[in-house]
């Protein structure tokens, strides 16, 4: 427990300036850890650094940069990543190459350096799509790195203040609109950041306790969601209209969504994979060995979580 006691530890935080990033910035500092922020250079996020944050500026594929901007630390907590994508080659640095550096950086000596892997429950169904697919190739490529000791955290869908992704799906319901696009008797897990943020922290703390394990950790609703416990966790004033999309339909946009983004040369969110990983009768998780190491429980389930999104502003 000492070697991850806050006060004595040094964390390299990649990913530090994205949604997921942020929030642990603010929180590692806020729990006491020195945290050096790896930015890429000219990155257009470059002001979302919170005080107290050490910044380095390196690309993830710069291996002596790297080498530089993880000396001294005591453990790198590595969140970049990339959600969107044409192809399977758009996710292949942030998820796969950069990892694979980071490993190959970490210097060898008597204390092995830590990594602590931000993934993604996707990871467990890699055939589904290119962004499951790099996430476990991600992991397994942290799980054959001897130089170092790792642990992997796998959340299914994050959200909270600064995400783009789930917020216009809670808008709409908000709004009037529920658009469903998973099977009758789909069940979802979620994440709020923070409870994200707070987990990190603690496993960090406990990084010998959590030393070659992975986790699927969720915000403890029992069996996850289904619709229309999300409706009712996220609607507002207005009733409610549920717009049921057939999976050959969410497939057909998906193509079209694709070839559109082709086209613009834009990184799309809806791809035939993505239509896979939202068309699966279930994403759950089970936090019951993570709390039974570190103590971590969360604390905001969906309906809080929703209600402060949209009382915070923008």
């Amino acid at each position: 427990m000492d070697e991850g006691s806050p006060g004595t530890s040094k964390i390299a935080l990649t990913g530090a300036t994205g949604f997921i990033g942020f929030e642990l910035q603010c929180r590692l500092v806020a729990d006491g850890f020195s945290v050096r922020a790896i930015v890429r250079p000219r990155s257009r996020n470059r002001n979302r650094i919170a005080a107290g944050v050490e910044v380095t500026e390196v690309a993830l594929n710069d291996g002596a940069g790297l080498a530089a901007a993880v000396d001294g630390v005591d453990a790198v907590v590595y969140a970049a990543g990339t959600v969107r994508g044409r192809d399977r080659i758009d996710f292949q640095a942030a998820n796969v190459d950069g990892l694979r550096v980071i490993c190959e950086a970490l210097p060898k000596r008597a204390k092995r350096p830590h990594v602590l892997l931000i993934s993604s429950l996707a990871a467990t169904r890699p055939e589904l799509s290119h962004y499951a697919h790099s996430k476990c190739e991600g992991e397994q490529i942290l799980r054959a790195c001897e130089q170092v000791g790792w642990t992997i955290l796998r959340p299914p869908t994050v959200y909270g203040p600064g995400d783009k992704e789930m917020r216009p799906v809670f808008r709409s319901i908000r709004s009037g609109l529920a658009l469903i696009v998973g099977p009758a008797q789909q069940r979802l897990s979620f994440l709020h950041v923070e409870d994200l943020a707070h987990a990190v922290a603690a496993s960090l703390r406990y990084r010998n306790e959590c030393l070659s394990q992975v986790f699927e950790i969720d915000d403890g609703y029992a069996g996850g969601y289904d619709w229309s416990e999300i409706i009712a966790c996220c609607k507002g004033r207005l009733p409610v209209v549920r717009m049921f999309l057939p999976k050959s339909v969410l497939s057909g946009l998906s193509y079209i969504n694709l070839l559109i983004a082709y086209c613009l040369r834009t990184a799309p969110m809806l791809t035939p994979g993505k239509a896979r990983e939202l068309s699966q009768k279930t994403w759950l998780c089970d936090n019951a060995p993570f709390t039974s190491i570190t103590g971590w429980a969360p604390e905001v389930q969906l309906g809080e979580g929703v209600q402060r999104l949209f009382a915070a502003p923008g």
